[in-house]
């Protein structure tokens, strides 16, 4: 948007309303993705996830309180003396899942190198996963050149949470 100030022509500071920007805002911080993916490997204590992710103990203590107050996870007990807990992925932490796996899938045909990827997931039909966004309303596969931005008119309700 371009505004008028004194007379000259400004482009707009404001951002762009952005549902990528707000939910970077929760994930986007370096170590938050790698919580999540730790959870989903089952990997849910603490400890464990700092040796797996090679984040900083203060630093994914941050992070993992950041996706605790988003709903992404939720702190569940296991000893009562003294207190220690393990992350449990909510509703809107599965829903991260497409997510990891589209990163992973990128990172493997990217960055892999010769000695391939680093850990491949199998579905429970024995076939290795790949990531494929698919339009729900076609069944065809989704690509950038084939998408665009809805018409205000057209834009569906939001999706419902929980």
């Amino acid at each position: 948007m371009i505004g008028m100030l004194n007379g000259m022509m400004s482009a707009s500071t404001q951002p762009r309303q952005c549902s990528v920007a707000r939910t970077l805002e929760i994930v986007g911080m370096r170590g938050a993705l790698l919580a999540v993916r730790e959870v989903f490997l089952g990997n849910r204590r603490f400890d464990e996830m700092v040796r797996r992710t090679g984040v900083p103990r203060d630093t994914l203590a941050a992070r993992l309180r950041v996706l605790v107050g988003a709903g992404v996870l939720e702190r569940v007990p296991y000893s009562g003396h003294p207190a220690r807990f393990e992350y449990h992925l909510t509703q809107a932490g599965l829903d991260l899942f497409p997510v990891i796996l589209a990163l992973m899938s990128w990172g493997d045909r990217y960055l892999a190198g010769d000695d391939g990827p680093p850990l491949v997931l199998e579905h429970m039909c024995g076939h290795w996963l790949g990531a494929e966004l698919i339009c729900e309303g076609c069944g065809e596969p989704v690509t950038a050149s084939g998408t665009r931005p809805a018409s205000a008119g057209s834009r569906p309700l939001p999706m419902p949470v929980g």
